[in-house]
């Protein structure tokens, strides 16, 4: 009768853990070609991916989140500590009340009911660590992709790159280098390949590729999982060995992509945050960020812009909206648990409003964006 009990609380607790899950509903669409620069200008300039994303019917199937990681996650379902605790307190009196036969109730159940809790599971990702503290680079989460602007907002970011795997400019933001492919797509991916292979540092941060799910020719690395795998395994995880903290690769297709899922299942060493790409034009579509959680890390956006990617790619092209965009999305990164870093987005077929950079000096754009962070750090 008393290991009935048991047995009949702890599924009821276990039930109540999965009662609110819910999938994600969204409709699917390919990613169209997208602005490019020249090639000229794809040489002489590291040319950014540009993402895109449409929305997708499949359901969001999350992977399990490391009991290592430090993240602050939320759900619809919430078993609060009183709850637990009060399930505990009437497992103690069934057991310490006096059994209807000579069976005894075995303390190895007990033991194993109280690990098995959303209690103990929420308290152990939430628990503060200083691994996931040194994801903040500089402990200031703002940054920049692209150097053009760095003069000017060097002194209230934490970090910057430029996708090249030797990024070098004077001050105290961290240059965080970047594996861009896998050396296959044009001249400049294959001295980018090779400038990666001879890093003499160990760099305190590494970026994995740029958008390997889109095809290459249009700002991405277009990379199958295998050849993607191949390269992390032989110029990537041995950095990680060494110390270096890395970045997944960042993906293309935003929320409705599968390239990640399967490579994080094929990889020796995973990485230590994962690096997302943003494009949008509301904060509904800037929220979808909180889809990476499914895959256990800490979150850079490694790239935000303002775009309007549903049916086509556009970028917008209104300075109040771009303003009150950037206002709206820069606290909302600071302030998300979940994210360790973002960057503003300065590359290549973003249109003539959104660039940082108007001439030598700062645009309206980046003026905006200098004011926002400047109230954080």
């Amino acid at each position: 009768m008393v290991v009935l009990k048991i047995f009949s609380i702890s599924c009821a607790i276990l039930l109540a853990g999965h009662a609110g899950s819910t999938h994600i509903k969204r409709n699917h669409r390919q990613c169209p070609p997208r602005l490019t620069s020249s090639a000229e200008e794809a040489v002489k300039t590291p040319s950014v991916a540009v993402a895109l994303h449409g929305y997708s019917s499949r359901p969001f199937i999350p992977h399990p989140i490391s009991s290592t990681s430090t993240l602050h996650t939320t759900s619809s379902t919430h078993i609060s500590s009183t709850s637990i605790s009060s399930v505990s307190k009437s497992l103690s009196s069934i057991i310490s009340a006096p059994p209807h036969s000579t069976a005894t109730p075995s303390p190895p159940v007990i033991t194993t009911l109280s690990i098995v809790t959303p209690a103990t599971k929420t308290s152990t990702t939430q628990a503060a660590s200083p691994t996931s503290r040194s994801l903040i680079p500089n402990n200031v989460k703002a940054g920049i992709a692209g150097g053009d602007a760095y003069p000017y907002m060097k002194d209230h970011i934490g970090w910057w790159y430029d996708w090249s795997p030797n990024p070098s400019k004077p001050g105290s933001p961290i240059a965080v280098p970047m594996l861009w492919g896998d050396g296959t797509v044009d001249a400049q991916d294959a001295q980018r390949l090779k400038a990666f292979e001879n890093l003499a540092t160990v760099p305190p941060y590494v970026l994995g590729f740029e958008e390997p799910d889109c095809p290459s020719g249009s700002g991405s690395a277009g990379m199958s999982v295998e050849d993607g795998v191949s390269k992390w395994e032989s110029l990537i995880a041995p950095l990680g060995a060494k110390g270096a903290k890395l970045g997944s690769p960042s993906m293309c297709k935003q929320i409705d992509e599968t390239w990640l899922a399967e490579f994080q299942g094929k990889i020796s060493k995973e990485w230590d945050f994962t690096a997302v790409h943003i494009n949008k034009n509301n904060m509904d579509g800037v929220k979808e960020v909180e889809h990476y959680m499914a895959y256990g890390k800490p979150i850079w956006v490694t790239e935000f812009a303002c775009v309007d990617d549903s049916p086509d790619f556009i970028p917008c092209t209104d300075q109040g909206q771009i303003n009150d965009f950037i206002q709206d999305v820069v606290p909302y990164f600071e302030s998300n648990p979940n994210v360790y870093a973002y960057a503003y987005s300065n590359g290549l077929g973003l249109g003539d409003v959104w660039p940082l950079m108007n001439g030598d000096s700062l645009s309206e754009s980046g003026k905006t964006y200098l004011a926002a962070i400047s109230q954080y750090h």
